[in-house]
């Protein structure tokens, strides 16, 4: 069990509990999220689970939110990191994901007694429930983009987009959204990855690929969905 602080341990049970009832009818799970932000703060892991995954895709934005599949995604998902979104996986990858995070909320994983007791508390989906959710997941992941289809992704043209996007998942269909649409969603990408650190950091490292938001905006709106 993670050591909690004294003032704190009387609130445990009461915690678990609304971790395990809450079903996403709250706020579209922001009554989960705050259970979870709260259990993060009384752990010693809290910081390093925080920072798994970046807090920019909210309960609101998940697809068929009312859904069977997002109400696992809003109930399992958030006990250990910022909620992830279907599309930061393609289709055939999100199987393997889902079920090493299912061992890992069983307390099992490739860290051994730490897993364990980081994971004390932690609820885990049952093999019903973790179908549900590959599902769900599998329905909403990333659509990557057909080179054949699009081959100026290959070009000197394409490479900010190609270098930017392959760093964090396989790289999208641009026809997934319109031009209009595009800017929002790569405006939120820039901020994943500041989170992550991976292109925009503050030192930026000789010879790293940089950000560079106009011409990925300008790839994506050629070959957007019209």
């Amino acid at each position: 069990m993670p050591v909690l602080r004294p003032r704190r341990l009387a609130r445990l049970p009461a915690l678990l509990a609304l971790l395990a009832g809450l079903t996403g009818s709250h706020a579209y799970g922001e009554s989960e999220i705050d259970a979870a932000r709260e259990r993060w703060a009384n752990s010693p892991y809290g910081p390093m689970l925080e920072r798994i995954l970046p807090p920019g895709f909210l309960p609101a934005m998940i697809p068929e939110r009312d859904s069977a599949g997002a109400r696992l995604l809003r109930r399992y998902c958030v006990q250990c990191h910022n909620l992830p979104n279907p599309a930061m996986h393609h289709a055939e990858k999100w199987p393997k994901v889902v079920a090493r995070m299912a061992e890992r909320m069983r307390g099992k994983g490739n860290m051994g007694q730490l897993m364990a007791d980081m994971m004390a508390g932690v609820l885990a989906p049952s093999a019903e429930e973790e179908a549900t959710l590959v599902a769900f997941l599998g329905r909403h992941a990333q659509a990557p983009l057909d080179p054949g289809r699009t081959p100026e992704v290959s070009r000197p043209s394409g490479e900010a987009f190609r270098l930017a996007c392959q760093q964090c998942h396989v790289l999208p269909d641009p026809r997934r959204h319109t031009a209009a649409e595009w800017p929002a969603v790569v405006a939120r990408m820039e901020r994943n990855m500041r989170w992550m650190n991976r292109v925009v950091g503050s030192q930026p490292v000789r010879g790293e690929p940089q950000l560079r938001i106009r011409d990925i905006n300008a790839f994506l709106a050629r070959h957007a969905r019209r």
